[in-house]
């Protein structure tokens, strides 16, 4: 028999070694270990593997430390045409194109993940993960940045991109790059990209103060230029309405990248903006049901909200407040404690479910906002009021654990949707790189029509497993087809993962504390 005892962090060997007399004491005295095994799911691997996925969605030159090594170089002259430099950053799913919008979400989640929950990610071994990842996509949006009202917002065209089935080392689809400017305003994709600039600037400022600064001057200038210059990014570049139109507008944007400046920046000026512009840009008016790369209105709600209870804030208190019932009502419809029909619908075995298509990414944003939200709450000494009845911070842990559960395998299906966790997940994943043969074993060129017609409609699983992506997911009957052409179901984004990290490390740091109460009342016990 081996006995096997697991700790994220640290014990004194002379605490060690009591507890594990102990341990031996008890399977000695009660005939050894049950046979069964309720040890639940290992959020320390899922962290691991979710932070793995952005080394595969990787753009430009890889670095010498790549551990996703099914990948290689890809997209070296991206942004030549225009005569620019854009390579680099992040292919947002299972194409090519480099989209702007989600690919800064994505990296504004991955920043908010290590701000909250940066020391367990140290603790974890996975902090310098995740940092990696969040600079890989700042290099290029500084990059993308090439003056103060000019952004790249796209690399590619989605169109000729999905006629084609190629690995990324292999692309011969167009590269063409498209921009937002003083004539052609974007300001949703300036506000999430100053987002997420911003959110960046405070995860670096400690370990490289000199690029946490570069950042911010980056994050101001392009919140200037999205407020002063309005427009939707998708009514200047029709390239990106089929594939990530800008269906909330720009108005939570902007209000997002001030919250995230005022985060900062400390600068009374970025608050100011988000009280005194409420209601114009629909703060206020907005009660929520989803959180995404599109619609931020419930972040920008419950960050401002959190605002309340402190002293320099009381001159906001009245539009604070408001800003707080809106998020209230977000979390509430989460954890169906609304009235009126407005609660998020479920599949019968409990998974939220907001709609068909890539359902799983609206499971991951309200898994971290109910945990941000909940340690909030736990450190103020409050619970969230609903109308349905008062909901303890616990409990918006617990209902957050079960999303992430469900996802891990705790579900119908008895499937893991993070691909390669678990004994079974989805192995036809919708992926162009994952489901061809890897440049690593095979250099010989793939052409445009020869991954469709030798790879895509293969039943073999993938060659290469896209370890940590997180899937669409199941459908409103908990119900999944793992199939390749299942795009609905079967692909990964950015997006998805991101919130999952900070999810994964608050759920290793619960169950360290519980460990470490367990390990407390244990010696208690033995002193009696």
């Amino acid at each position: 028999m081996t006995l096997k005892i697991h700790r994220h962090k640290s014990h004194k060997q002379c605490h060690f070694l009591l507890l594990l007399v102990l341990v031996m004491i008890t399977v000695s005295s009660t005939g050894g270990l049950p046979e069964t095994d309720d040890r639940g799911f290992d959020y320390g691997e899922a962290l691991s593997k979710s932070l793995l996925y952005f080394e595969a969605q990787r753009s430009g030159r890889l670095p010498y430390n790549q551990r996703v090594t099914w990948r290689d170089h890809s997209g070296l002259t991206d942004g030549l045409e225009q005569g620019v430099d854009l390579v680099g950053g992040y292919h947002d799913a299972g194409d090519h194109v480099k989209f702007g919008l989600p690919m800064a979400f994505t990296v504004t989640m991955l920043s908010w993940s290590v701000i909250e929950y940066g020391d367990s990610l140290a603790s974890t071994g996975e902090l310098s993960h995740a940092l990696e990842a969040i600079k890989w996509g700042t290099d290029y949006f500084i990059k993308a940045h090439t003056s103060p009202n000019v952004l790249w917002a796209e690399v590619g065209d989605g169109d000729t991109d999905h006629y084609c089935w190629q690995r990324p080392e292999d692309m011969t689809t167009s590269r063409r790059a498209f921009k937002v400017d003083e004539n052609n305003p974007g300001s949703d994709i300036a506000g999430e990209t100053a987002a997420a600039m911003a959110a960046a600037s405070m995860v670096f400022r400690s370990t490289n103060p000199h690029y946490s600064h570069l950042l911010l001057h980056h994050a101001q200038q392009l919140f200037e230029f999205g407020d002063k210059y309005r427009g939707k990014y998708d009514e200047s570049l029709r390239v990106v309405k089929s594939y990530y139109p800008s269906v909330s507008g720009y108005m939570d944007e902007l209000l997002w990248g001030a919250t995230w400046l005022y985060r900062a920046t400390d600068n009374d000026h970025y608050l100011s903006y988000v009280v005194d512009m409420a209601d114009q840009l629909g703060g206020l008016s907005w009660a929520m049901s989803e959180f995404s790369w599109d619609v931020k209105f419930a972040g920008v709600q419950l960050q401002v909200s959190m605002l309340i209870k402190e002293e320099k804030h009381k001159q906001h208190s009245k539009v604070l407040q408001q800003y707080k019932s809106k998020a209230d009502h977000y979390l509430c419809s989460i954890l169906n404690k609304n009235i009126n029909g407005t609660n998020v619908r479920r599949t019968p075995a409990g998974l939220l479910f907001v709609r068909q298509w890539n359902n799983m990414q609206y499971v991951s944003t309200a898994s971290f906002l109910l945990t941000v939200y909940s340690d909030h709450l736990r450190k103020s000494n409050s619970d969230l009021e609903c109308h349905e009845g008062i909901v303890t911070p616990e409990e918006m842990v617990i209902f957050a654990k079960s999303q992430i559960d469900y996802i891990l395998g705790s579900n119908p299906m008895k499937t893991s949707y993070l691909v390669g966790y678990g004994p079974k997940y989805p192995i036809r994943v919708h992926h162009r790189g994952a489901s061809i043969a890897s440049f690593k074993d095979y250099k010989g060129f793939i052409g445009c029509t020869q991954g469709y017609d030798y790879w895509y409609g293969r039943s073999e699983p993938n060659p290469s497993v896209l370890v940590g992506a997180l899937v669409g997911g199941p459908d409103y009957q908990d119900e999944f087809v793992d199939r390749r052409g299942n795009y609905v179901q079967t692909e990964a984004c950015t997006y998805n993962t991101a919130p999952l990290v900070g999810v994964f490390a608050r759920l290793i740091e619960l169950e360290e504390q519980k460990l470490e109460e367990e390990d407390a009342s244990l010696v208690a016990t033995y002193k009696k």
